[in-house]
C-alpha cells in the first residue's frame, strides 16, 4: 500500500438528488408541520419536485416533564439515535430533526452516524444573517429546559443578544400555551394558546427583542395567527429549516477514523497489535486514541495448513470477517497475520474499504529506513514462504529475499506450532532457542535485516546478543505505525461523499 494520504473526492450532488428523512414523533404536530412545509418548499422549486422525503414517526411520549428545567432527555436521545440509524440503513442520506430539545444533544449522536443531520441552528443563523443583517437582539420562545441548556447562547449568542420571557411569563404563559390542557400539544390551534403565546411575545418586546425566534417547533403551527398579534417579526423556524435543508449542501458527518481488525489469527498476535497501536498513538487522554473494532474469529481456518497442504480454504472466512468490519463502519482493515496476506488479493475486490497490506508496508519501511540494505532474511510460516507473497513484494523493490533451509524452517514451525511453541502459549524456552538458531542461520547467509514474518514470532523472547547481531523487523509494529498514520491522514482531509473513504491507491 502506498503512503499516499486518503483521497478526498467529494464531487457534490445536486441538492434535489438527496434522499431526505424527517424524524417525527418528537412533537407530533410539529413534525407534521415541518413535513408539509418541506413538501411545499420543494414544490416551489421545479428542480426539486421529484425529491424524496421520508417521514419516520413512532409513538414517543416525554410526558409533561419536558417543560421542566430538570427534564432528563435520555429516552429522547435513544429514540433520535435509533430513528436516524434506521433511516441510514434505508439509504436516506440527509435528515432533519424538528426538535430544539434534541438539538441540545445532537452533537453526541452525529459522530456515530454516516447520515447527514441538518442543524436547525445552522438554518436560523443563515436566514437571520441574510434577511436581517442589522439585527442585534433576538427574543426566544423555548422550553425552560432548552433555555437553561444555553444552546441559543452557544449557537447564536456570538452575534446576537438573546432575551427570554421573565420567569412568571415563561411558566404561566409560554409553557401553558404548549403543554397545558388547552395547549398546542393537546391539539388546540386557537383561542387561549394563541393568546398566551402573544403575551409571551409582548414580554419579549418589552425586553428589547427586535425579532422573535420560536425555540419550540410547535409555535410555527400557529405562525399566521401569532404574527397578527405581535409588533415585531416572528420567524417561522420550521419553514426556515425546511428551505435551508433543501437548498444547502450539508457537510458529511465528521466521523473519527475507525480501524477494523481481523482478530484471532492468532489471538495473542491480535492483542499484541492492539497494544502497539495504543503505544504508538500520541495521546494525552482516552479520547485521543484510535477507534478499533475487532472481529475476533479464531475459527478462521489455518492459513498455513491450506497453503502447504489440504487444509480448509480460509478465504471466505477472512472475507466474511472483513465484511463484518465494513458493516460496522471501519474505514480500513488491518490483518495482524502475515500468512493471511496470501489471500488479500482475492478478497480486496469484494470490499469497499482498503486492507492495509502489512507485507508492502514492511518492504516500504526497509526501503525508506534502510536504503543500503539489499539482502533481507524472512522467518515465517511455511505457508507464507511457500506462497511467495513476501518474495514478490521484496523483489519488486529490488531486494533479495533469503529464507531458511528445510531443517531450519522446521525449527521455525516448531517455534510457532509446536507443543512448546508460541501458539500454545510459550514465549521462552525451546521456542526461543529455535528462533535464535534461525536468526543466526540467516545472518550467516548474509541477511542484513531479518523480518519476523509471523506475528507470533515477535512475542518470543530473544537473547540480547542474538537480537543485536542483526537488525530484526517486527511487521506488527510497522503495521500498527501505518494505521496510526492513516488515522492522522484521515483527520486532515475532507470527507468522501458517502461518509466512507475511497480505497487507497
Amino acid at each position: 500500500m502506498s503512503k499516499k494520504p486518503f483521497a478526498a473526492t467529494h464531487a457534490g450532488k445536486a441538492p434535489g438528488k438527496h434522499r431526505y428523512g424527517v424524524v417525527g414523533g418528537l412533537g407530533v404536530i410539529a413534525g407534521a408541520d415541518l413535513l408539509l412545509k418541506m413538501i411545499g418548499a420543494a414544490q416551489r422549486r421545479p428542480e426539486m419536485r421529484d425529491v424524496g422525503i421520508a417521514f419516520e414517526q413512532r409513538h414517543f411520549d416525554s410526558g409533561p416533564s419536558i417543560a421542566d428545567e430538570s427534564y432528563n432527555p435520555s429516552r429522547r436521545k435513544f429514540y433520535v439515535y435509533d430513528t436516524l440509524k434506521e433511516m441510514e440503513a434505508r439509504g436516506i442520506d440527509t435528515a432533519l430533526v424538528p426538535c430544539f430539545v434534541s438539538h441540545t444533544f445532537l452533537r453526541e449522536i452525529t459522530p456515530e452516524l454516516d447520515i447527514r443531520v441538518i442543524s436547525l441552528f445552522d438554518a436560523l443563523r443563515d436566514w437571520l444573517a441574510r434577511e436581517h443583517p442589522a439585527l442585534r437582539t433576538i427574543g426566544v420562545l423555548t422550553s425552560t429546559y432548552v433555555q437553561k441548556s444555553g444552546i441559543f447562547e452557544r449557537e447564536l449568542g456570538a452575534r446576537y443578544a438573546i432575551v427570554y420571557p421573565d420567569a412568571a411569563v415563561q411558566s404561566d404563559k409560554l409553557m401553558r400555551a404548549i403543554y397545558g390542557p388547552s395547549g398546542i400539544r393537546a391539539g388546540h390551534h386557537g383561542g387561549e394558546c394563541v393568546e398566551l403565546l402573544a403575551e409571551a411575545c409582548h414580554c419579549l418586546v418589552t425586553r428589547g427583542a427586535q425579532l422573535i425566534v420560536p425555540g419550540l417547533s410547535e409555535v410555527p403551527v400557529l405562525i399566521d395567527s401569532l404574527r397578527s398579534l405581535v409588533a415585531v417579526p416572528v420567524v417561522d423556524s420550521n419553514l426556515v429549516y425546511a428551505e435551508y435543508a433543501l437548498g444547502c449542501e450539508a457537510a458529511p458527518p465528521r466521523r473519527e477514523f475507525k480501524l477494523g481488525v481481523v482478530g484471532g489469527v492468532g489471538p495473542a498476535a491480535t492483542v499484541d497489535f492492539m497494544h502497539k497501536v495504543v503505544r504508538l498513538t500520541d495521546a494525552a487522554r482516552d479520547q485521543d486514541h484510535i477507534k478499533m473494532m475487532v472481529e475476533q474469529n479464531p475459527q478462521i481456518p489455518d492459513r498455513t495448513a491450506n497453503l502447504i497442504g489440504s487444509g480448509a480454504d480460509p478465504t471466505i472466512a477472512l472475507l466474511a470477517t472483513c465484511k463484518q468490519l465494513e458493516a460496522g463502519g471501519a474505514h480500513a482493515v488491518a490483518i495482524p497475520c502475515n500468512t493471511a496476506h496470501a489471500f488479500v488479493d482475492r478478497i480486496q475486490p469484494y470490499l469497499s474499504i482498503p486492507i492495509v497490506n502489512m507485507l508492502s508496508e514492511v518492504v516500504q519501511h526497509i526501503r525508506a529506513q534502510m536504503p543500503a540494505v539489499s539482502r533481507v532474511g524472512l522467518l515465517a510460516t511455511s505457508g507464507t514462504v511457500a506462497s511467495g507473497v513476501y518474495r514478490e513484494v521484496a523483489e519488486a523493490a529490488g531486494l533479495q529475499l533469503l529464507v531458511p533451509d528445510a531443517a531450519v524452517q522446521e525449527l521455525i514451525m516448531q517455534a510457532i506450532y509446536g507443543e512448546r511453541g508460541v501458539k500454545a502459549g510459550f514465549t521462552s524456552g525451546l521456542c526461543s532457542e529455535h528462533l535464535a538458531t534461525a536468526i543466526r542461520h540467516l545472518a550467516e547467509q548474509g541477511a542484513e535485516v531479518i523480518i519476523l514474518g509471523c506475528t507470533e514470532l515477535p512475542l518470543i523472547a530473544i537473547d540480547v546478543a542474538v537480537g543485536q547481531a542483526v537488525a530484526l523487523l517486527d511487521p506488527t509494529e510497522i503495521l500498527a505505525a501505518r494505521c496510526v498514520a492513516l488515522a492522522s491522514e484521515f483527520a486532515a482531509v475532507p470527507r468522501h461523499d458517502s461518509g466512507k473513504m475511497p480505497p487507497l491507491a
